[in-house]
Parts: structure tokens; C-alpha cells; sequence
């Protein structure tokens, strides 16, 4: 792990931008539709009231959440940020209670996702409440001191994405949920996906979502300016209750609180499970995350499953045609509605057409030979659908999104023999400074390209230089200065952030891990026992247990008084662990009895076996040595590994 560098204020302070980047910029204001302020007024329309000043906080004091840090985001771009990045940061600015039709509405702008309220005969229907249970609590609050204090009569979760479901327990009693008088209702999988998604490569996409969402850098015009799909998260407590109704075909309908909910199921689109709805006798169409004010990932950067263009485009097209005359107006979850059956079609439309294009033109040129790279060089969107607001790549990007349809179908091989067996960075690295005669000369040609405004040939240069001397100090800080212009430069702010974060790391250093924490009690609640083994299957470090044998039983209890044991015997041999469920066929050495949750802590590292056992959420029976043998063979995952250097040297 690199040590902080000790850099003086001249060479670690954020530089401004080049003139290749505020030439680039020039020329995206020449080519966009900036006469278009549609946008503008659908953003404010409706506006009831909003929490003033737009701050959440815990029951401690502690900010979850602050729309005062995105202040700066006014008037005209800075030449540090891309002119169409800088519109949508402000147009997400906008925060507050709306009304969207006759008895729905919006709050928006209190973390990343909208919480969505409709007034049913009783009281209210709530739709994805938020990520975390302050800002929802805080969202439920501003509805009740305007529209009334009446009870939640419903929660609907759209999808499985923690942004859209995490604050349920702000809005809602699970006892309420669990007597039946408030029903749940998620598209089916919503729960399993809820729980799983992050969780065996969670450490890995944490560090790489510091990257893309940019937590660490400061706010302001050289630094995080937003999500893309928002202006930030909020940091608060998560929560999830198990559903009590899963939606599981398109057409089916609901009657929550009086009010009819006609679904339209979309699986394998932008989440695994997810749904649209409408309401028919409210003209108005939800359509969750399929649509948005912006381009979306068909890939994102954090890591996470490839998504299916050529679904997602179906499920659009077929939500426009069994609603589309049926709707006045259509609301989403992250951003405002659009009013009007015209404006309804033309964003369905173009949303649907995009995808397909992406789709289509990706695997036209595949069948024509052409790499990823090649692909992501060759593809530029129509101009109708690239002049069109809501398509612009401020979240997902042309480039990532057409090598994520290529590896849908052909995987990360672009078949070239070349590329199929090729040698780690720092091998490579060290190789090319060689044939190029030494890293300053390296560093020296860097140098000449990004002053030449070839930032993207100055960044793979030196990404062999630090791959083969990664301490290098001119190749790190030269590195940055490029890294920050090519975020300035990017429309995608994920794009940004990663080239920020990476210029932040490299000036300052990785920072130091810590062992992962334990997850959220309601997320590991709903985790199987067999996902706590598989997620410590990963754990166990195969070469040094390639020579163990070892038989352990295991019995788990739950954490509420009545429930059942699950038995299983742990199997460790040939470098794996797998287990086991009764009968068993051989005898194992000693026993584990462990409650449900602290079997989680065990599995995440948030606690040793003897920390366990002081508490008494577990107890060993028989002989220890090979359960200590088994955790001994068990690697910590800190998070703090780097990311823009190689981990191989």
C-alpha cells in the first residue's frame, strides 16, 4: 500500500483547467440544445414547500445528508466542468415537497432517489422510501406537515436498489408490516436481490464506488459536483422489511388504500427485479428507473452485472404502448416528471431508441470484427438522439455502455491471441520504459502530449511508468495533472470522479484501509446462512489451505425466539470450503452453535470468534483446533488496495 506523500502545496493543489479542456468545452456548447428549458420549468412545477435549510441529520446530530455543500452550482459553467454535467448538477438542485397530479406527489432533492406519495382513501401510499431511514423519516415529515398527518397505508418498492428501498423503516413499522395492516409490495426477487447485491464482491465494489461516486473529493467546481443521477447519498441507517405481496406478471393489479395500481414487470432491465405501475384513474405512469433525465449505465463503473440493452428498450416500448394514451403525466425515481402525452412519448421514445442503438450498432460492428475499443472509438449516436437532453451520457457513457453490450455477448476476449494471455501491468510496464528508454524519457513524452492536449496517450504512457516504478514522484504528479483534466473534460460524472479520485490518490496517497464492516442488521437478517458461508468461502485463502483437511459443525440460531437451527457441516480440503446439510457422512472434529447475526459479524470480520464467545452469541463444543485453524486460514478484506497503481509488483 503506497504511503501518503509529503507533496508541497505546489504540487498537490488542484490545477485549472487547459485550453484543450476549455476547448472541448467550446465546442459542446456549439453542438447542444441549450435554447431547450423545457427541463428547467418541469423541475419547479408543482412546488410545495421544502425543509429550509435542505440538511438531514440522525438522532445524534450528525449530517446524513447536505444540499447546502452543492451551493456553488450556479450560473454559468466553470471551465472545470463539462457545460452539460454543470446543467443537470443544477437542475438537481432543485428540492422539496411537489405535487405531480391530483393526489401524487414528490420529495426530491433529500438523497439520492425520489419518495414518491400517493393519497389513497386513508392515508398514504408510500413509493421507494430513499436509502436511509432519517432522510425518509424526514421526507414522510415534510408531506405530513402539508398534505396531513395521516398513517402510511402502503409501501411499494420499484426495484432492488438500495436507494429505492433503504429508509422503509422511516416511513413504516415492520410490526405493522408483519400484523398485515401495511402491505409491502415489490416486484418478485426483490428480496433476495435486495440482500445479495454488494455482498461477494462488496469490499471491492466499496473502493471502486469511492471512485465513482467520489465521497472523499471536496465539493466545488474543481472537485465532486454530483452523482450523475444525483447530487449525493445520503449516509444514514438502512433498513428492509420483506415484502408481503410480490408482483410477478405484467397486468397484474392492485387496490392500495382505494387507489388501483396496474403493474408492468421488467426484470433483467436496469435492476434484476424491478417493475413499473400505473394509475389509471389518475392518468399518471410510473416508470421507476427505466427512464431517466439522462443516459444510463448499461455497465456501471462501481462494478455489477452487465444490464440487457435490447430488454430494457422492450420494456419501454411496451410500457409506451399499453400506457402512453392512458397517461397525463410520468414520474421516476431519480428526477422530475414530464407532463403531457406528447412530451410522455417523445422521452419513452427516445429512451427506447437509445438503448436499441447502442444495442444494434455494437453488434453490427462486432459481426463486422471490430474490438470493444475499436467499437467504443467508432459509435456516436444519431444526431436526433444525441441532441435530445435526457440522452446525454451525465451517467452512463456511449463509450463504457457499447463495451458492455460487447461483453454481454463475447465477454472480456476481443479475440485477438495478442490480448489473450498478456502480461500483468508492472511486468509490462517495466518492459516499455525499457524499450523507450527509461521513465524520464517516459515522462518527458507524457509531458509533450498532455501540453499537445493528448491527455488520453500522456495517461497510457504513464500508466506503464507507474506500473514499473510507481513511486516515481514526477510520473505520479504529471499522472494527476492529466487525470484532472480528463475529468474536467468528461460529461459522465462518474467519469470525473474517477479521474479526481485517481489524481487525489496519486498527490496524496491511498487511503488506509480498515476490516470491512459488519453489514446492516436488516440486510443481514434476510441473508441465507448459505450466503454468510459462501461470502467466508471467499475468505479462506485457497493456497494456504491447499493442504488442510478439516470437518466442522456448524449450527446456527436465529435471532428471534422460536426459530428453527439450520445444521451444516463445514468441509475444508483441496484449498475450498464447501458445506454440507444433514445427514452428514462424516464426523466432524468439534462444533459451532452461533446466533444468525453475529455468524454475519464472524463472516464480514466485524468480530473475532473470542468476542463472540465473551458475548455469548456463540459456543464451541468439542475440540477448537480446527475452527482456529479454519479462521487463521481466513483473509481480512480492508478495502485499501490501490486501484490506479498495480497491486502486482
Amino acid at each position: 500500500m503506497m504511503a501518503q506523500l509529503p507533496d508541497p502545496i505546489a504540487d498537490s493543489a488542484a490545477r485549472g483547467a487547459g485550453s484543450t479542456t476549455t476547448g472541448r468545452h467550446a465546442a459542446a456548447v456549439a453542438g447542444l440544445p441549450w435554447e431547450d428549458r423545457r427541463a428547467f420549468e418541469d423541475v419547479r412545477r408543482g412546488r410545495i414547500a421544502s425543509i429550509e435549510p435542505p440538511v438531514v441529520r440522525d438522532s445524534t446530530g450528525r449530517v446524513v445528508f447536505d444540499l447546502t455543500t452543492y451551493d456553488f452550482v450556479d450560473g454559468q459553467a466553470p471551465a472545470t466542468v463539462h457545460p452539460s454535467l454543470w446543467r443537470i448538477a443544477q437542475l438537481h438542485r432543485n428540492h422539496g415537497l411537489f405535487e405531480v397530479t391530483e393526489g401524487v406527489y414528490q420529495v426530491r432533492g433529500y438523497d439520492a432517489a425520489n419518495m414518491t406519495v400517493v393519497a389513497g382513501e386513508r392515508g398514504y401510499v408510500v413509493i421507494d422510501p430513499l436509502t436511509c431511514v432519517e432522510s425518509s423519516a424526514a421526507a414522510l415529515d415534510l408531506v405530513r406537515r402539508h398534505l396531513g398527518d395521516r398513517p402510511v397505508t402502503a409501501v411499494v418498492h420499484t426495484h432492488c436498489h438500495i436507494d429505492h428501498f433503504g429508509g422503509v423503516k422511516g416511513v413504516v413499522d415492520e410490526a405493522d408490516v408483519r400484523a398485515g395492516r401495511v402491505p409491502v409490495v415489490a416486484p418478485v426477487g426483490f428480496y433476495e436481490h435486495a440482500v445479495s447485491e454488494n455482498v461477494s464482491a462488496g469490499v471491492a465494489m466499496g473502493r471502486r464506488s469511492g471512485f465513482m461516486f467520489g465521497g472523499a473529493l471536496p465539493k466545488g467546481a474543481r472537485g465532486h459536483v454530483m452523482n450523475g443521477s444525483c447530487a449525493a447519498v445520503a449516509t444514514g441507517r438502512k433498513s428492509l422489511i420483506r415484502p408481503t405481496h410480490e408482483v410477478t406478471r405484467t397486468g397484474e393489479e392492485l387496490v392500495l388504500d382505494g387507489v388501483r395500481f396496474v403493474f408492468q414487470y421488467v426484470p433483467d432491465t436496469e435492476a434484476p427485479a424491478e417493475m413499473n405501475f400505473h394509475l389509471p384513474e389518475r392518468r399518471a405512469l410510473c416508470m421507476a428507473e427505466l427512464i431517466n433525465h439522462h443516459m444510463h449505465n448499461l455497465y456501471t463503473l462501481r462494478g455489477a452485472p452487465v444490464r440487457n440493452a435490447v430488454a430494457w428498450s422492450a420494456a419501454i416500448d411496451e410500457a409506451l404502448r399499453l400506457y402512453g394514451d392512458a397517461s397525463d403525466v410520468m414520474f421516476i425515481g431519480h428526477g422530475w416528471p414530464v407532463w403531457g402525452q406528447q412530451q410522455i412519448a417523445e422521452l419513452l421514445g427516445m429512451h427506447r431508441d437509445l438503448y436499441r442503438y447502442l444495442h444494434d450498432e455494437t453488434l453490427r460492428l462486432a459481426n463486422h470484427g471490430y474490438t470493444p475499443n475499436e467499437i467504443a472509438e467508432l459509435i456516436e449516436l444519431p444526431e436526433p438522439l444525441d441532441a435530445y437532453w435526457a440522452n446525454r451520457g451525465t451517467y452512463g457513457a456511449t463509450s463504457h455502455n457499447v463495451k458492455a453490450v460487447y461483453q454481454h455477448y463475447l465477454g472480456w476476449f476481443d479475440g485477438n491471441p495478442a490480448n489473450l494471455d498478456p502480461l500483468p501491468p508492472a511486468q509490462a510496464g517495466r518492459r516499455y520504459v525499457e524499450l523507450m528508454g527509461g521513465i524520464d524519457t517516459v515522462v518527458d513524452h507524457a509531458r509533450t502530449a498532455h501540453e499537445t492536449g493528448e491527455d488520453r496517450w500522456a495517461a497510457e504512457l504513464l500508466g506503464h511508468a507507474l506500473a514499473a516504478d510507481p513511486d516515481h514522484r514526477p510520473a505520479r504528479l504529471l499522472q494527476a495533472d492529466v487525470f484532472e483534466q480528463l475529468g474536467y473534460q468528461a460529461e459522465a460524472a462518474p467519469w470525473r470522479n474517477f479521474y479526481l479520485v485517481g489524481a487525489q490518490e496519486l498527490r496524496h496517497g491511498t487511503p488506509s484501509g480498515r476490516p470491512a464492516d459488519g453489514a446492516s442488521p436488516d440486510l443481514v437478517a434476510g441473508m441465507t446462512p448459505e450466503m454468510l458461508l459462501d461470502y467466508l468461502a471467499i475468505r479462506l485463502n485457497g493456497p494456504r489451505a491447499a493442504a488442510a483437511r478439516l470437518r466442522l459443525e456448524l449450527v446456527i440460531s436465529g435471532d428471534r425466539p422460536g426459530q428453527a437451527e439450520d445444521r451444516y457441516l463445514l468441509i475444508v480440503e483441496n484449498g475450498i470450503l464447501r458445506y454440507a446439510r444433514p445427514p452428514f457422512t462424516e464426523t466432524p472434529t468439534g462444533s459451532l452453535r452461533i446466533r444468525h447475526a453475529a455468524l454475519a459479524d464472524l463472516a464480514y470480520g466485524a468480530a473475532t470468534l473470542d468476542e463472540l464467545l465473551a458475548k455469548d452469541t456463540a459456543r464451541v463444543d468439542g475440540d477448537r483446533t480446527d475452527l482456529d485453524t479454519l479462521l487463521g486460514l481466513l483473509d481480512t478484506f480492508t478495502g485499501a488496495f490501490e486501484v490506479v497503481l498495480p497491486n502486482l509488483r
